[in-house]
């Protein structure tokens, strides 16, 4: 193969059978060498797919069980010691696991959970953050088989290989590195991109047989893509999910940034794409998460007084909300707050992560675009663009 392409292996997967899975799985990793190619024996390999929040897995919220069952019975079958881990939203990982499906194949197949407990300082390259603090799991690993799942997002407009390695930051300190990103979506999406070129897994395999349209990560729909995605380079693959969805890379802020950064695999034509052909797969229709802002260019002492009008914000759904408090907790800007069994939202300290509306568990937090970025989606979409 040649050495200054990136590979990405795709392969059709209509359904989580485990036979149909096996197979397909066997298949999409075949052109990479198999899975004896990337693991040897006797390796500590741990497996990190998308644990945001305990739902089932058909509400497409996280890793489908089936395919986590299916990577372990390969690593093992490679001679590989199996861990399975990540560090939820909300929630304790071990509730997460349980509740997802994903808790009872690990037991059942003997693999070790790895709950993301105990976290360990790093330094990345590129300095975008001078220390990052991550899972000590995902250090103490000969390698990591990264296994996302493919949804929309409302902050980053795509979570996929890139962004499923922020669960590698343990609990509240993602709240943290959001606050300090503040509602830079550049300045955020550089530090995923260095994060995971840090952590650098091994394989990345993509759960895209089930996806998330809409309002991802957590309260999105469910929409049948029907594949499955493989290649040993997180950013080329999001390359190709991108392009498999429809989406341009501007609407990506990850792959925004690497273009602008000149990150090698971020563009289609650096990328050899083997088995079944993008073009076979692609998705018919993928609605994206409503922009969440524009830029028009405008100097900061005017964007400060137009931010309501320039940007999305999230909206309470009296119907829906519970007031149980978890978004409240968790918002990093600490925006938000329950008066008189209501949620209140301040505006003016919101920065607009939408960590509220991704982590509330009764999907209470819809996005309201504000005029100049309704107007601005609008004239956006009769241009074509």
């Amino acid at each position: 193969m040649n050495s200054s392409r990136a590979y990405v292996s795709l392969r059709r997967l209509e359904d989580y059978n485990p036979h149909n899975l096996e197979k397909a799985l066997h298949e999409v990793l075949s052109p990479l060498g198999g899975m004896s190619s990337i693991v040897r024996p006797g390796q500590q390999v741990l497996l990190k797919p998308n644990l945001l929040a305990g739902k089932s897995p058909d509400k497409a919220v996280t890793t489908h069980p089936e395919i986590v069952r299916a990577v372990i019975l390969a690593v093992q079958q490679a001679g590989g010691i199996v861990s399975v881990g990540d560090s939820p939203g909300i929630g304790s990982a071990e509730q997460v696991a349980r509740k997802s499906g994903i808790l009872d194949v690990i037991e059942s197949t003997g693999a070790r959970f790895a709950p993301f407990s105990e976290s360990v300082r790093v330094r990345p390259a590129g300095g975008t953050f001078h220390e990052l603090e991550i899972a000590r799991d995902i250090l103490d690993a000969d390698l990591i088989i990264n296994l996302p799942k493919l949804k929309t997002h409302q902050m980053m407009g795509l979570t996929c290989a890139v962004k499923n390695m922020f669960g590698a930051v343990v609990g509240m300190r993602k709240p943290r590195l959001h606050l300090q990103a503040g509602s830079d979506k550049a300045f955020f999406a550089l530090m995923l991109l260095e994060l995971a070129e840090h952590i650098n897994p091994a394989l990345n395999i993509v759960d895209a047989v089930v996806g998330m349209e809409g309002d991802g990560p957590g309260s999105g729909d469910p929409v049948q893509i029907g594949a499955l995605l493989a290649g040993t380079d997180a950013l080329a693959v999001d390359t190709v999910a991108t392009e498999l969805v429809g989406f341009r890379n501007e609407q990506v802020w990850t792959q925004r940034i690497a273009a602008k950064t000149d990150r090698p695999y971020c563009r289609l034509n650096q990328i050899e794409v083997l088995g079944d052909a993008i073009e076979a797969l692609k998705v018919a229709r993928f609605s994206p998460a409503k922009t969440a802002d524009v830029n028009f260019g405008l100097p900061g002492f005017l964007k400060r007084p137009l931010k309501n009008s320039l940007t999305a914000r999230p909206i309470p759904d009296p119907e829906r909300c519970r007031s149980c408090g978890l978004c409240v907790k968790h918002c990093p800007p600490q925006a938000m707050k329950i008066h008189q069994q209501k949620l209140v939202i301040d505006y003016q300290r919101c920065i607009r992560c939408f960590c509220c509306q991704e982590l509330c568990p009764y999907g209470a937090l819809q996005t309201e675009q504000g005029l100049l970025l309704r107007l601005a989606d609008f004239l956006g979409k009769k241009s074509g663009r």
